[in-house]
């Protein structure tokens, strides 16, 4: 935790109230985004008890499994719940845009650019918290290699038609989660954390209702005292006045109310799968309402100005699994082998690296907290001296002498970034250092003698230095997995003969 998140929390605690930890949101929201939260009974992990699910906050679908052992109703309750999520998520399959990409001619071996198509928009799916986004990972991974009756007229339980297609997708959104300023799949806690800070830690931020308290507290009261209410507050049966739904239920719910009404169910009382659906529904409403107040907490911040970009990552990474499913592929596997989990790691390892710098430009508090721990620095330009390179070609390398108040300072040769207006990332080295330091600026300036307008710094300007690259590059790419040794994954080397059969005449 860095210590700027520190005394953010140290305020809300003094003041009663959220601390904002941005200025911008750092994450996409869809304009029409599927809201899905999950029930489940305890004892089971993704043992469906109920949902609600839609796009209408005033008119969510129901869906519930009044005994969740029994394995007909489960499968009612998912081929339900591909009717509410496949649409959504196949209504943006049909819109595209042409791009252009680079593709290695199987024959030649050589780079040609061809053109792809690139869904306009992408899906969102928003959810509670992050147990939320492991239900439907769980449910993706249960349901994605089921058969149906025409695929196998044997089957003794065969799938609804849809649901092993809903679970293909829910595994692609739930491993898409994991990409570091993903936004497919977002619990709506983790999106409420980034941006503000309460007086907690951050496992009890994990209750939505409770989060929200800290953050838009009722009037009159603080958002301690609003959060403890939240949490505590009991009606006179003994049950939780907002119940977390995060997606486990309340121990007093279970043993009170659920258990006797699953009793009654399996007892053939009538009216009983009526009343289950009215306990489920009460449990999951007061989190279906959250979770809309929080889209709208969220919608007050402008968005940050690097996030199209990551966004287009998920647009590519939907029409990628698109098409993947339009071409007939089998599903994903359980495991991944040894070079996916690689390159999985790789890309993240540079997906994260990517996000801290984009958070960073776009937002000061972000930049501030880089700041105070000595990976980037401010200061005025006090002189710019014209110089150039030595060679045939001399190049201009002005050097910038600026004072900073930040501390410490890079000593040594130190390479240096900073944001272009124009866009881009000019680079520099540190020259001499010291409470005033100078920097020799070394490209961002045009190919000619002289340096483009505005690509150097006047006196007077104030900057902001960083020491880490703005579009951080990944390492070494990783070997093909037929190039892979078998190691590390790849295919195995050549089985020695085996031995001769053993006859009778090798018994002594």
């Amino acid at each position: 935790m860095s210590l700027i998140s520190v005394l953010a929390r140290a305020e809300a605690a003094e003041s009663g109230r959220a601390a904002p930890l941005a200025t911008v949101r750092h994450r996409h929201l869809a304009a029409h985004p599927l809201v899905l939260v999950p029930l489940t009974t305890a004892g089971e992990d993704a043992a469906p008890l109920g949902a609600l699910v839609g796009t209408d906050r005033g008119a969510p679908r129901l869906l519930t499994v009044p005994q969740p052992r029994n394995r007909e109703l489960r499968s009612t309750f998912l081929a339900a719940l591909a009717e509410e999520v496949l649409p959504h998520i196949e209504s943006a399959a049909e819109e595209v845009e042409y791009v252009e990409r680079k593709e290695t001619e199987p024959e030649t071996g050589k780079k040609v650019t061809v053109q792809a198509e690139l869904c306009l928009d992408a899906p969102q799916l928003l959810v509670p918290n992050p147990a939320g986004v492991e239900f439907l990972r769980l449910l993706g991974r249960a349901t994605r290699f089921r058969r149906t009756a025409e695929e196998d007229p044997q089957a003794a339980h065969p799938s609804p038609p849809r649901v092993p297609l809903l679970g293909r997708w829910l595994s692609h959104y739930a491993e898409r989660a994991r990409v570091p300023g993903s936004s497919l799949l977002l619990p709506v806690t983790e999106l409420l954390i980034r941006h503000w800070a309460t007086g907690r830690s951050t496992l009890e931020d994990q209750h939505l209702a409770a989060l929200l308290a800290w953050i838009a507290p009722p009037p009159g009261t603080t958002g301690e005292a609003a959060a403890l209410h939240a949490e505590l507050a009991r009606d006179e049966r003994g049950q939780l006045l907002v119940p977390p739904a995060g997606p486990s239920t309340d121990p007093a719910f279970d043993n009170t109310l659920l258990g006797p009404a699953i009793d009654r169910f399996d007892a053939g009382v009538a009216d009983a799968a009526a009343d289950l659906a009215h306990l489920v529904e009460a449990q999951l409403r007061p989190t279906w309402d959250a979770v809309w107040h929080a889209v709208d907490l969220l919608r007050t911040l402008p968005p940050a100005a690097h996030l199209p970009a990551r966004w287009r990552r998920d647009r590519h990474s939907y029409t990628h699994h698109r098409d993947r499913v339009g071409a007939g592929e089998p599903p994903q596997p359980r495991r991944d082998d040894a070079v996916t989990a690689a390159r999985k790691l790789v890309s993240r390892e540079q997906s994260q690296a990517e996000l801290d710098a984009q958070e960073a430009l776009d937002d000061p508090l972000t930049m501030a907290e880089r700041r105070l721990a000595g990976e980037a620095f401010a200061g005025e330009v006090l002189d710019v001296t014209m110089a150039y390179s030595e060679g045939k070609r001399p190049m201009p390398r002005p050097l910038v002498t600026c004072r900073s108040e930040d501390g410490p300072l890079p000593e040594g040769t130190a390479r240096l970034h900073r944001a272009l207006p124009s866009g881009g990332e000019q680079r520099g080295e540190v020259a001499e250092h010291g409470e005033v330091f100078t920097v020799r600026l070394t490209n961002g300036m045009g190919r000619s003698k002289e340096p483009a307008e505005g690509s150097v710094p006047e006196p007077g300007e104030r900057l902001c230095w960083t020491l880490f690259e703005h579009a951080p590059r990944g390492g070494p790419g990783l070997p093909e997995p037929e190039a892979t040794p078998w190691t590390h994954g790849g295919p195995p080397a050549q089985l020695p003969e085996p031995p001769d059969a053993f006859t009778p005449e090798d018994r002594l």
